[in-house]
């Protein structure tokens, strides 16, 4: 691995703690600023734009996703072309620019439709081609700047410590206990303070705050920029990939050796930094990758002459981790689609239910603040699990985790079951006190509000962060830990393209159940006006799709095979136990 500016022998020197400073300042100011415009995103389609509660879930749902499965061709030019400072300071600068357009459609009263009045019948001129245009391009340079950071922050800040010394080893996780600090500071900060600014202040000002902080991100990165160590870009591993296919289907005709253990070809460079992994069965047919023919020859070092034709082992089995990862990565889509509809639809509901702060109070909680109990359930559960249940489950399974990262995503599969369960009757109560009783006054453009307090959503977005708390993490920890170690960057990538992959669904399955449930232009299961609608019942068919992905999920664990296992066995394996064969630099 080069450093930049320090030859591939040269130790380089760390930033280390030095460079703390600035990138949790930039994390911190980033996430402020990224957090405060799409934590309330969807409120400014529908009141600003007037655009009506399904398009703009849909264009919220594509926005969402395309920053997401854009993370896989960021990922891809950060390890191949630019490496991770060049790839931050370009997405950092796409993503200022990108919300400093989100404010000007605020706060030019031409880049935005006219407000419509109060009253239920009053009329809203829908957003001209221009405006539409201008807000879309502010879209574009935001989906530029999410590809980029999403992929690479986090490990850029572990760059700046030594993983070979023990003070380097204790950096990376304090880093990593302040990375998520900010996070959670900066979601506090957006779903309260920035989200009522936006909501009951002014959307000019509401928007320009984050674009500032955002600004400060920038400064704060930059200036740092003598103190950090750049690691170059290697080339792209997926090139090893795509020659051992090519190897594989050139000797698909050939039959393996009795012992292909013993007798394939199993060359490991030197210069890897992955570690090296077992033979297996599994995927025979990429085995014959490896096998040495009459015309295959071998350099000096013991290299393949051609790697198009001849794979070592040890590449055969890197892309077996790969494609291993696959049916547990599509078993999580379905259940990120539930993570969609809590991030949605709960805020229509909670626009349509008292958010009093108590029975006598004036003060309205804003809807999209209601994420923050979600944000608050994942938070306390995290040091509980870690500090109180793991040690616990340790003495009984005798495992170092307690449990496994398998384990622990069907965990928060089911209860992302209970939490659709728990959604669906509680809108059914909203629903029926809504059309039973008084209303409270009319939500603009939608329709009545219930008695019914909001707070009654709380349960269910506390069980959505608790699902979170199981199976997010578990999946971070299993990308990182399964993929082959110069593909992190891409592991990185896997769960926002699965996010993204699930936005696209839920667009598609809003749209489908919007059709098929209309009764007349103002009803259906999705309505514009809730009480007019049976979000409940969606909320059900979800639930119902969550059951059948758990035993889908199930099938899959049970056939899945840790990396570094042999054939026989099917054990969990430490990160310890899998030594890179070569250092890191």
């Amino acid at each position: 691995m080069e450093v930049d500016k320090v030859h591939a022998k040269e130790k380089p020197k760390y930033g280390g703690i030095k460079a703390m400073p600035f990138i949790i300042g930039n994390e911190t100011f980033e996430k402020l600023g990224t957090l405060g415009t799409s934590s309330n995103l969807l409120v400014y389609l529908t009141t600003v734009f007037h655009m009506k509660s399904i398009n703009a879930t849909n264009l919220v749902n594509v926005f969402n996703g395309t920053c997401n499965f854009g993370t896989l061709l960021g990922a891809f030019l950060c390890d191949t072309y630019l490496g991770r400072y060049k790839t931050l300071g370009i997405a950092s600068i796409s993503s200022f620019t990108g919300m400093l357009f989100l404010t000007l459609t605020a706060a030019i009263s031409k880049l935005h439709p006219l407000h419509c009045g109060t009253a239920e019948n009053s009329i809203c001129l829908e957003p001209t081609t221009g405006q539409l245009a201008f807000l879309l391009c502010g879209f574009g340079f935001l989906v530029v700047g999410a590809s980029g950071i999403r992929p690479c922050n986090l490990a850029f800040g572990a760059d700046q410590f030594d993983p070979n010394t023990e003070s380097g080893r204790r950096g990376i996780n304090s880093f990593f206990n302040w990375y998520y600090f900010t996070f959670t500071f900066a979601m506090m900060i957006s779903l309260t303070v920035i989200v009522y600014i936006q909501s009951s202040v002014s959307w000019a000002i509401g928007l320009a705050i984050p674009t500032f902080l955002m600004f400060l991100s920038c400064v704060f990165f930059f200036v740092g920029t003598k103190i950090y160590v750049h690691i170059l870009p290697e080339g792209s591993p997926l090139t090893s990939m795509v020659q051992v296919l090519v190897a594989a289907i050139q000797k698909r005709r050939l039959k393996l050796p009795e012992q292909p253990q013993n007798t394939l070809f199993n060359h490991v460079s030197s210069k890897s930094i992955n570690s090296e992994l077992p033979y297996t069965d599994q995927f025979r047919f990429l085995n014959k990758a490896s096998i040495l023919s009459p015309a295959d020859k071998t350099n000096e070092d013991g290299s393949a002459v051609d790697p198009w034709r001849l794979c070592s082992i040890q590449q055969v089995e890197e892309v077996k981790c790969v494609v291993r990862v696959f049916p547990i990565w599509t078993a999580g889509l379905i259940y990120y689609v539930f993570l969609v509809q809590m991030q949605t639809y709960v805020v229509f509901q909670t626009l349509q239910s008292d958010r009093s702060l108590y029975s006598a109070s004036k003060f309205k909680i804003p809807a999209a603040s209601y994420s923050v109990f979600s944000m608050l359930s994942l938070s306390i559960w995290i040091p509980i699990y870690d500090r109180i249940i793991v040690p616990f489950l340790r003495k009984i399974t005798k495992k170092e985790a307690g449990i496994t990262v398998l384990q622990k995503m069907g965990i928060g599969l089911v209860i992302a079951v209970l939490t659709m369960l728990v959604s669906a009757v509680v809108e059914t109560r909203r629903r029926d006190i809504a059309l039973r009783h008084p209303t409270l006054g009319i939500e603009p453009r939608r329709g009545g509000i219930s008695a019914m307090s909001a707070n009654w959503l709380i349960p269910q977005l506390a069980l959505a962060g608790l699902s979170e708390a199981f199976t997010i993490i578990a999946q971070v920890e299993f990308f990182y830990k399964q993929f082959p170690e110069n593909m992190r960057s891409f592991a990185g990538s896997f769960l926002f393209c699965g996010f993204a992959l699930a936005n696209y669904m839920s667009s598609l399955l809003i749209t489908i159940v919007h059709k098929t449930t209309r009764i007349s232009d103002t009803e259906n299961w999705l309505a514009e006006d809730l009480n007019k609608g049976r979000l409940d019942y969606f909320y059900y068919l979800v639930a119902a799709l969550e059951v059948l992905d758990f035993g889908y999920f199930l099938i899959c664990a049970k056939w899945y095979k840790y990396k570094g296992t042999q054939n026989d066995q099917n054990l969990e394996v430490s990160m310890d136990k899998l030594q890179p064969t070569k250092p890191l630099v």
